[in-house]
């Protein structure tokens, strides 16, 4: 004895509403197997909740009705079968595609979410009045690592002529320089001759803060953001001091000239 289900509940076995069944029905999409000539109550059997699945599937690929009714009329067993199994190999891409999207949301999700967490435990900005410094940039060193750190001014020392060396000192500190988007490490000098490599910073007030190497890209950026929004600036260029925390360990602190 078949089984027959009423409009309601075939509308919710394939996760629609009755309405959209009885335009199924009008159209002469999928008509119910049993219909009460009295009351007019349409009444569908398992096999027709199968073409309506198949029916739902298809339009969630993007396939018209009018197109679906006609593949679905085919006398031609096969070529339904062929259909179909071309419709599966589409879903399968659409499925492979939505998962590589939802792995980059994902990866995207995580960086906002990391920057909303840096924004929320970020301690704040301090003012120093800095006077004007004279740094040497290197010519190959960009970002700290433990070897360049180790023993860091030979570096800068073996960059000068042996007639000069006489001429220079620095302070025993490290930082980055950035500008234009290009990064270089430096050192402060104390004494100094003109050569290559030499930059002036300003003396100014400078907008800083505190920052590890895990969070320094975001709080360089909010850094930024703050002394253009609040203090109208527009700075060419970046100061991260390097500050050794241990032996293995150092963070930074953030300098953006906000007035010279």
């Amino acid at each position: 004895m078949k089984k027959y289900f009423s409009v309601g509940e075939a509308a919710r076995a394939v996760n629609t509403t009755s309405e959209t069944l009885r335009h199924y029905d009008r159209i002469g999409l999928v008509k119910p197997s049993k219909k009460d000539e009295w009351t007019n109550y349409r009444y569908y059997t398992e096999q027709d909740i199968v073409r309506l699945n198949t029916v739902r599937a298809l339009q969630l690929m993007g396939l018209p009705l009018k197109e679906i009714k006609k593949v679905l009329e085919y006398d031609d067993l096969e070529k339904i079968v062929d259909f179909l199994a071309q419709a599966e190999k589409k879903a399968d891409e659409k499925i492979a595609a939505l998962q590589y999207s939802k792995a980059k949301i994902q990866l995207a999700k995580a960086d906002y979410e990391r920057k909303l967490q840096m924004h929320k435990n970020f301690n704040g900005t301090f003012i120093k009045d800095i006077p004007e410094r004279v740094i040497l940039l290197s010519d190959t060193l960009e970002v700290p690592t433990l070897d360049n750190l180790w023993n860091y001014l030979s570096h800068f020392y073996d960059k000068i002529t042996p007639a000069l060396k006489e001429k220079f000192e620095f302070e025993d500190l490290a930082g980055i320089y950035t500008e234009n988007g290009l990064s270089k490490l430096f050192a402060v000098c104390i004494r100094y001759a003109d050569i290559n490599g030499l930059k002036v910073l300003p003396k100014g007030k400078y907008l800083c803060a505190d920052c590890t190497e895990e969070n320094r890209e975001q709080v360089l950026s909010e850094v930024m953001r703050i002394a253009k929004a609040k203090y109208g600036a527009d700075p060419t260029f970046t100061v991260q001091l390097i500050v050794v925390s241990g032996i293995l360990h150092w963070n930074y602190e953030v300098q953006v000239c906000i007035e010279s």
